[in-house]
C-alpha cells in the first residue's frame, strides 16, 4: 500500500523554503562539443545537464553544504527492484550505519510537486525502507517522516540532520 497524507494540507504550507534555484551559481557547468555537461561530486564525473539533473545537482550542493551530510553517504541514480520491476531512484542518504535514512526524488523545474510525486516516491522506498523522503523540484521541496506501520507519512519542517549511532 502506498503511504497517503492523513490529513488535507495545502502544499505551500509544507515548502522547506530551500530556495535551490539560488544556489546555480555554485554548480560547475562545461561545454564540450556542443553539448552542456554539470559535474556530479557524489559520481566524481561530469554527467548531460538535463532539467531534472539540474535539480538532482543543486539538492546534492544544498545536501552537502547547509544540509550537513557528507557526499560519501550520498548514492546517485541505483538501479532497485520493486514488485519485480526495475525502478532507479535519484538520491539516497544513508545513515553512519549504511542504512537508507533519505530516499530523494527531484523534478525538473517546470514538473510540479504532486501527490503523483509522493505515490512514485513510495513505491520506491517499499524496496529501501527509509524514514524519510524528501522530493524537490528545485522550487518547492517537501520531506516527510515515513509511518511504515501505519502506511502514512507527516510533513517535516526542515530535512533531518544525519544521524551519528
Amino acid at each position: 500500500m502506498i503511504p497517503k497524507t492523513s490529513y488535507n494540507l495545502n502544499l505551500t504550507d509544507c515548502d522547506l523554503g530551500l530556495e535551490l534555484t539560488s544556489l546555480a551559481g555554485g554548480l560547475v557547468i562545461r561545454q564540450k562539443e556542443g553539448r552542456t555537461f554539470i559535474l556530479d561530486p557524489v559520481r566524481k564525473k561530469y554527467v548531460l545537464l538535463q532539467p531534472e539533473e539540474f535539480v538532482r545537482q543543486l539538492l546534492i550542493l544544498w545536501l552537502t553544504g547547509s544540509g550537513g551530510f557528507h557526499r560519501n553517504n550520498i548514492q546517485v541514480e541505483k538501479l532497485i527492484r520493486v514488485n519485480g520491476l526495475s525502478k532507479r531512484f535519484d538520491l539516497v542518504i544513508y545513515d553512519s550505519n549504511v542504512r537508507p535514512y533519505i530516499l530523494v526524488e527531484c523534478k525538473e523545474v517546470s514538473t510540479p510537486v504532486s501527490q503523483e510525486t509522493f505515490d512514485q516516491i513510495a513505491v520506491y522506498n517499499m524496496a529501501l525502507n527509509a524514514p524519510y523522503l524528501l522530493v524537490s523540484n528545485g522550487l518547492v521541496s517537501y520531506c516527510v517522516e515515513v509511518d511504515h506501520s501505519g502506511k502514512s507519512y507527516v510533513f517535516m519542517d526542515k530535512v533531518p540532520l544525519p544521524r551519528t549511532e
